[in-house]
């Protein structure tokens, strides 16, 4: 078993209420929109539903992985809603921060320290993060392309940046 497996990290084709919500996600409005909204959104939607799901998932059917990195200033956790492409038997990062034009900070965060906790329905593990091999890279892409088409947008919105792609593996215990 993988950590996709261990944690229950799964998806589903999207509704057509879903499908539009995906599109509008992709514009350059609406991940205006998201980029500075959804983390707020989903923390608290997250909380009430006690981890069972997300805004994410009900308003495009993206599953959403929570992911707590050390600040890199602070020494603080830092937890960050992100869909996470299945990669092999586990789970990859993808920093488009919605297609806008600065690295997010969990990459910051996960490049100087890659330990992190992902969370998904209520199961918590422990995960090293490492970039990702130009051969995972592809595959990472065509999978997260499939999940939502809005990374091929984002791609082509922030060309002019390297896009840090993450796979995740699970601490030994």
């Amino acid at each position: 078993m993988g950590l996709a497996a261990d944690l229950g990290y799964s998806y589903r084709t999207p509704n057509a209420i879903q499908r539009f919500g995906q599109a509008f996600g992709s514009t350059k409005a609406g991940a205006w929109t998201f980029s500075r909204s959804l983390r707020h959104l989903d923390r608290a939607l997250h909380k009430l539903s006690k981890g069972r799901t997300s805004f994410p998932m009900v308003l495009a059917g993206l599953p959403v992985l929570m992911v707590t990195t050390t600040g890199r200033r602070s020494g603080e956790p830092r937890t960050t809603p992100l869909i996470a492409p299945p990669v092999g038997d586990t789970l990859a990062l993808v920093g488009t921060n919605f297609g806008q034009k600065n690295t997010p900070a969990w990459v910051f965060n996960l490049e100087a320290d890659p330990r992190a906790t992902v969370e998904y329905h209520g199961k918590t593990l422990e995960v090293t993060a490492r970039p990702a091999t130009e051969d995972e890279r592809a595959d990472i892409w065509k999978t997260a392309g499939a999940i939502y088409g809005g990374y091929s947008k984002y791609q082509q919105r922030i060309s002019g940046r390297d896009i840090r792609l993450f796979v995740l593996e699970p601490t030994d215990a």
